[in-house]
């Protein structure tokens, strides 16, 4: 049988029924489900709740004749790009827009034909590169921080993931294999191991290097040696890794077991021996540019790396307790406890201190970290913003615009807050997106999913 039949579902309860020829793409299928709803379709779910690469044939997605599967109605998202210094928001057509320093990928005028149905946007500090729906990649930015990808254009098609140093990229494709651009000293150049990235499902970048988990759970590292792209000394002990993080020169890997492996620079956070014996039953590690912070499956946590930049959180061990989730700045660490209180620690300049708004600090529904700052959102949907003043940690001149905050996003220096009225308010460094005025008129007309 050469075609099939299939039913597709949004979550309102409505059901086309589609025919589809098993040589198809994913894509091509997404695209009948959009014609046939009259609504933008970002992705396809299959019934066993796998996203479906868009690339892959319907045969090879393991479709048959009966399934029935989800679509996922395209909203407009702003780009989480805490490495750069500007912002782009993924519209709900597919098209893009971007702002801050325009050399930087600020100004995506000269691709902004290019940037149509696209799906995933990944920042290095000074470039974006954006995945289309047909899996090929288009950049902006600074060239030779990744920018310019003319070089392995040819190789840059069913993209499914994208990841980034500071100043390179790293695609992966739909047969697990990756391309590599930029500056070689930051990882865009991967050929010494380029015969090992095969069957590639996760990737993790520092400042300078690149960390890959294979699908059997070992990982290939490449860039900048120091700062973690050579992992020989540790290359016995990463089996079963289920997620890396990354400092700005360091790496810490979760394995199956619950146990972290650390390799870099010692300083950042690449040695942990101080506390290896009570790294067990990990459930998450965040980083700050200096240090990691791990969340332990009790609720507690363990530090390392430089005490400056949290790596020692000693003062408020106390208070560490029932921990959910952890941000960071460069230079400090905010956990939200289950209670929506708020513990703080690390570069005080950096948000490690918030004791001048502590008493506001209740009920936080949400923590979000530029360079040097936080903003939380508490439960009314109003605004608390602590740390470096000019990266946002200064919130007073737009507070009465932050009325009912439903999510909040953060450049390096910056923050984006989209409100329940659909509006975006910015503010930080004006020209790490702190100001949005430029393009005021094209945030007001989109829909964002929050």
């Amino acid at each position: 049988m050469d075609d099939i039949s299939l039913q597709v579902a949004l979550l309102s309860g409505e059901i086309v029924e589609l025919r589809a020829c098993l040589a198809d793409s994913v894509n091509a299928l997404r695209l009948q489900t959009q014609h046939r709803l009259g609504v933008k379709v970002s992705s396809l779910v299959a019934a066993d709740g796998r996203l479906l690469k868009g690339s892959c044939s319907v045969a090879d997605a393991g479709l048959q004749d009966g399934d029935t599967i989800s679509a996922i109605l395209r909203k407009a998202c702003i780009v989480p790009s805490h490495k750069a210094a500007a912002f782009a928001l993924i519209r709900s057509d597919g098209s893009v827009v971007s702002w801050g320093m325009p050399n930087w990928g600020g100004d995506s005028s000269a691709v902004q034909n290019e940037l149509t149905d696209v799906q995933i946007v990944e920042a290095s500090m000074k470039a974006f590169a954006a995945v289309r729906g047909d899996g090929t990649v288009i950049t902006w930015g600074d060239g030779p921080s990744g920018g310019d990808s003319s070089r392995v254009r040819d190789e840059l098609h069913e993209v499914w993931q994208l990841q980034a140093s500071d100043g390179a990229f790293a695609a992966v494709r739909d047969d697990g294999t990756v391309v590599t651009w930029g500056h070689p000293s930051h990882g865009g150049d991967s050929r010494h191991v380029q015969g090992q990235l095969r069957d590639v499902q996760q990737l993790q970048a520092n400042k300078g290097a690149f960390a890959a988990i294979l699908g059997n759970g070992t990982v290939v590292t490449w860039g900048d040696a120091k700062r973690g792209g050579d992992c020989t000394s540790v290359r016995q002990d990463l089996v079963q890794v289920q997620q890396i993080e990354a400092s700005k020169g360091a790496f810490a890997a979760i394995r199956s077991d619950g146990r972290v492996v650390t390799w870099g620079y010692a300083k950042v956070g690449g040695d942990s021996s101080l506390v290896q014996d009570l790294l067990r039953s990990v459930a998450q590690i965040t980083a700050t540019e200096g240090a990691f912070a791990a969340i332990l499956e009790n609720g507690s946590v363990i530090t390392w790396g430089e005490d400056r930049l949290g790596g020692d959180c000693s003062l408020v061990s106390g208070e560490l307790k029932e921990v959910h989730q952890i941000q960071a700045s460069k230079g400090a660490f905010a956990a939200i406890r289950a209670d929506g209180s708020i513990v703080t620690w690390g570069d005080p300049k950096r948000g490690g201190d918030a004791a001048y708004v502590h008493h506001q600090l209740r009920d936080v529904k949400q923590l979000e970290a530029s360079g040097g700052a936080f903003a939380a959102i508490l439960g009314d949907g109003h605004v608390v913003t602590w740390g470096y003043a000019g990266a946002g940690g200064d919130s007073s001149q737009v507070q009465h615009q932050l009325q009912d905050v439903q999510r909040i996003h953060a450049s390096a220096g910056a923050f984006a807050a989209v409100c329940s009225d659909g509006s975006v308010v910015t503010w930080g460094q004006t020209h790490m997106g702190g100001d949005s005025s430029a393009v005021q008129e094209q945030l007001r007309r989109t829909s964002f999913a929050v």
